[in-house]
């Protein structure tokens, strides 16, 4: 004879609860309900490689979804891609993007025809530069510092992974958040 106890109830309770909760977060997580256009963050390509400015507004990222690998920057705020005029070029694949803190200063990899290359991306100027491209070896993971002063990544010239450091001097202009340094109050440094 099967007696139901309190105990089994609570314990029935507890199960379908849980049950129901496990499938309310499946049914979230579902890719068929990731919002996918051409203003929307995801797409039925490739987007990986995600960097976040400072601010938190924008995010950097890699995708596939133009038929070529790029380095598109969204605008959290306002839902829309940011317009990067000349950051992206045929012939040349882009990777690892690093942004500053109001995505200012893009720095990012990029290979063309074999040979890899550190290169700065100023969205005032709308220019780019080369930082850093090594003879010989490879390079990985650039990161830009939230100010945009420092740049550092890995290089492997010497048969092995070294960091290097790369300091753009005090005379650039700083990607301030509000034009104040991070660390610093009307009081003073903190």
């Amino acid at each position: 004879m099967n007696r139901f106890a309190p105990k089994n109830l609570l314990r029935h309770g507890l199960t379908l609860i849980f049950g129901l909760s496990f499938g309310s977060f499946l049914v979230g997580c579902n890719p068929t309900n990731i919002p996918i256009g051409p203003t929307s963050i995801n797409s039925r390509y490739t987007d990986e490689q995600p960097s976040l400015s400072a601010n938190g507004r924008f995010l950097a990222f890699v995708s596939n979804r133009n038929g070529s690998r790029n380095i598109l920057l969204y605008d959290l705020q306002n839902r829309q891609f940011a317009d990067l005029p000349g950051l992206n070029r045929q012939n040349a694949i882009a990777d690892s993007p690093s942004i500053s803190n109001t995505a200012r200063y893009i720095v990012y990899l990029t290979s063309n025809q074999g040979r890899s290359s550190v290169i700065l991306y100023d969205r005032i100027t709308r220019g780019s530069q080369v930082i850093y491209q090594p003879y010989q070896g490879w390079i990985r993971n650039p990161k830009i510092s939230p100010d945009g002063r420092y740049i550092v990544f890995e290089s492997g010239g010497r048969g092995q992974w070294d960091i290097e450091v790369l300091d753009r001097g005090p005379s650039i202009e700083l990607d301030l958040i509000d034009g104040v340094p991070s660390g610093f109050s009307l009081t003073g440094p903190q």
